[in-house]
């Protein structure tokens, strides 16, 4: 059986891609501290990936205007609806996590990860939203995968590469 080559859309720090083609292979690197969120409906064939740096928009206006995927309380909601509109439903979304990493900050003095995380899971609680799998924490960056056609999550670390 021959393998059709998927088309890697690159999403971006503090950035985000939807689709609804299953040509597509949506990828995000260097996820450090920040968060990398990928959610898919199975019967719409709808996914997407945000890749976020930051929990709350309140520390930086201009830049949450200006950028709304760098921040958990922004991007998350935004990523839903812009799955939403492609016909993706609620009920059905599989929604999985990896990042959070506490990289440039070894005595966890800032605690972005930890914290992004808990942005994340309070958002998602408040929303009814249930995480089905998630790769989070440790002191290593990550690079996740989402392909469109069977919502496959693929998580990428120094040590090797495995599906989530």
């Amino acid at each position: 059986m021959e393998t059709l080559a998927l088309k890697t859309i690159v999403v971006d720090i503090a950035d985000m891609a939807v689709s609804k083609d299953p040509g597509n292979l949506l990828i995000t690197y260097s996820l450090g501290s920040c968060i990398g969120l990928t959610i898919w409906d199975p019967v719409a064939g709808v996914g997407g990936l945000l890749h976020y740096m930051l929990p709350e928009s309140t520390i930086s206006p201009d830049k949450a205007q200006h950028n709304p995927c760098m921040f958990a309380d922004l991007g998350i909601p935004l990523l839903f609806k812009k799955a939403y509109m492609l016909g993706a439903d609620k009920k059905r979304i599989v929604v999985k996590v990896a990042g959070a990493a506490q990289l440039m900050d070894a005595k966890g003095i800032f605690n972005i990860g930890k914290r992004n995380h808990l942005a994340l899971r309070k958002i998602l609680w408040r929303n009814n939203v249930i995480i089905e799998k998630e790769d989070i924490g440790g002191f290593e960056g990550r690079t996740m995968k989402l392909e469109i056609s069977t919502g496959k999550v693929t998580i990428k670390t120094k040590a090797g590469e495995y599906e989530l």
